[in-house]
């Protein structure tokens, strides 16, 4: 049976859904039911305000940062160290034994790598030049 494929720069969002379902199903049957636990360490001003912090999630033994962000000026203060490791320490109280992190930016992976981050792999570069490192670090 042939099928037609057509490409779009836009889509209706139940398109979307449905190969998103149908992804996560194929994976859950072959992997089974991921537990992932989200994680969030937040960097406060006096007010209480957030200026800045660490979003992530834990899953299947290992913690995924997936946002880290310093205000510009709160950087070289060690407060991404800070961030890192207190995650880090979270992650292995929910029993994670590696963690990972991605980076466009070569200044976050010197700084990743300062806190004992290994580059894993990568892609580019892209148009802009950078190319994606992947870092992961055994907790």
């Amino acid at each position: 049976m042939d099928h037609e494929l057509t490409i779009s720069d836009t889509w209706a969002p139940e398109d979307e859904k449905l190969i998103h379902d149908s992804l996560v199903a194929y994976n859950v049957a072959r992997f089974g039911q991921p537990e992932f636990t989200n994680i969030g360490i937040f960097l406060r001003d006096a007010d209480g305000k957030i200026e800045g912090g660490l979003i992530g999630k834990t899953g299947r033994g290992w913690l995924y940062t997936q946002m880290l962000f310093i205000p510009e000026h709160l950087r070289g203060q060690g407060l991404a160290g800070k961030l890192l490791s207190k995650a880090e320490a979270e992650a292995k109280a929910r029993g994670c034994t590696g963690a990972y992190i991605d980076s466009m930016n070569p200044d976050a992976v010197a700084a990743y790598r300062k806190y004992g981050y290994e580059i894993a792999g990568g892609v580019g570069p892209f148009s802009a030049g950078n190319g994606l490192t992947w870092l992961s670090k055994t907790l």
